[in-house]
């Protein structure tokens, strides 16, 4: 029987280098055509909505821009049982600690990938809202192609280089945030905040200050652990 197969981008192309995995799934979808049935997706931050995705794949490999607390731009490779723990290893966004909960779930579910491969890569920069990535980010692109590629090899998986490049047009995440458009309109920073929305940052009902909270100490404060210790 046939190994169902999902090559999945995640992040959010919208905070610089968050949008890694996309970029590096786009690129793969682009260049490179499998000669096996290959599900390649743009699952950008929708979380527990990938749910059904991830239960489906026998093999599932997943880009991301991961911290690993390594020199920026580092690529590293995860696989198997220790992959959830390094998508929640540090709350960069929402969408990684709503993959680790993707994984969590089609775990408890009871169809869960065979073979997994996390690929990620240490973020230059994030806080640059409408910013692309950073170079040493971006050229870490092709050689995260490569491993995926490599590894999906041990499963008798194989692609081949397009004889030519499919258009932006036929990009999986559409032509209007293909890489090239975006960088290409963004507005300069006098016409645009690079720290998030401007609408809600200078929306005068909108306030943020530090309000600490006095705790009593003859209460305790609990939380909710994960019981089988796994993440």
């Amino acid at each position: 029987m046939n190994n169902k197969t999902l090559i999945l981008g995640i992040g959010n192309i919208l905070w610089a280098d968050e949008g890694f995995g996309i970029r590096a799934v786009e690129s793969l979808n682009q260049n490179y055509e499998f000669d096996q049935q290959v599900t390649l997706m743009d699952g950008g931050t929708q979380g527990i909505y990938l749910v059904h995705h991830v239960q489906q794949a026998d093999i599932l490999v997943v880009f991301d821009a991961i911290d690993y607390h390594l020199e920026p731009g580092t690529m590293k490779l995860i696989e198997g049982e220790d992959v959830p723990k390094f998508m929640g290893a540090k709350k960069m966004s929402l969408h990684q600690t709503g993959f680790q909960e993707v994984l969590a779930m089609a775990e408890m579910l009871g169809e869960y990938p065979k073979h997994l491969l996390l690929i990620g890569v240490q973020p230059v920069q994030l806080e640059d809202f409408g910013g692309s990535l950073r170079e040493k980010t971006r050229q870490q692109i092709q050689p995260a192609i490569e491993a995926a590629l490599n590894w999906l090899n041990n499963f008798g998986i194989t692609a081949h280089k397009r004889a030519q490049p499919l258009s932006t047009e036929e990009s999986l995440s559409g032509e209007e945030v293909s890489i090239q458009n975006y960088e290409q309109h963004r507005p300069s920073k006098d016409q645009a905040c690079r720290v998030g929305d401007e609408r809600v940052l200078k929306d005068k009902n909108f306030n943020v200050e530090y309000k600490p909270v006095a705790l009593d100490p003859n209460k305790s404060i609990s939380c909710d652990v994960d019981h089988r210790g796994k993440y």
